[in-house]
């Protein structure tokens, strides 16, 4: 049981409220509706329906069917269409939080990690003219070079070759010296 409880609050600690708040912020305005007061994020995204209205908005039509009654069983359908439909929108499988995460409230820093993965991705999407979440992801910036440069570098011989023209490093005293210690 103790074990339980720092998995727990292992867990826990992981979570981030500052992009706990940035990420109900996204939401809040890509569907242009706030959470309800007093309930707290995980509640709110429980059941799924908020993240299959959030995808639906990003991609119109990617979740075809919103549950909005009927247990468990239907409420966890809602998380599996809206983690179905982020694969599909090019959310990579190792930023998808597993059902479980939310339902059950086991790792909801997962969870917003998987949100900002989402936000990431809309960058990659043109056709998505709404607010984003995280940074700009880089992108490939691919060099061409002549055969004349190439082999020009190769006449070139870098100072970690071997030559350091003279350089030592005597005189140099920056940070501490070591000290061994025996028997302490």
């Amino acid at each position: 049981m103790a074990l339980e409880r720092q998995v727990r609050a292992k867990i826990a600690a992981k979570r981030n409220p500052e992009q706990e708040r940035e990420a109900q912020e996204w939401i809040e305005s890509v569907l242009g509706k706030k959470f309800p007061p007093g309930e707290s994020f995980e509640d709110v995204l429980k059941d799924g329906q908020v993240l299959c209205h959030l995808m639906n908005k990003i991609s119109p039509g990617s979740i075809q069917k919103i549950n909005t009654s009927g247990g468990q069983f239907k409420m966890m359908e809602n998380i599996n269409l809206f983690q179905k439909a982020l694969k599909e929108y090019g959310v990579d499988d190792v930023d998808v939080f597993q059902t479980v995460d939310l339902w059950e409230k086991k790792d909801i820093a997962q969870v917003i990690t998987t949100l900002f993965a989402l936000g990431r991705t809309t960058y990659k999407h043109p056709e998505w003219k709404g607010p984003y979440l995280g940074p700009k992801p880089s992108e490939e910036c691919k060099r061409e070079f002549t055969e004349e440069q190439l082999r020009a570098g190769e006449s070139v011989i870098g100072l970690q070759a071997g030559s350091n023209k003279g350089a030592t490093q005597s005189g140099q005293s920056i940070g501490a010296t070591r000290k061994i210690l025996l028997g302490k």
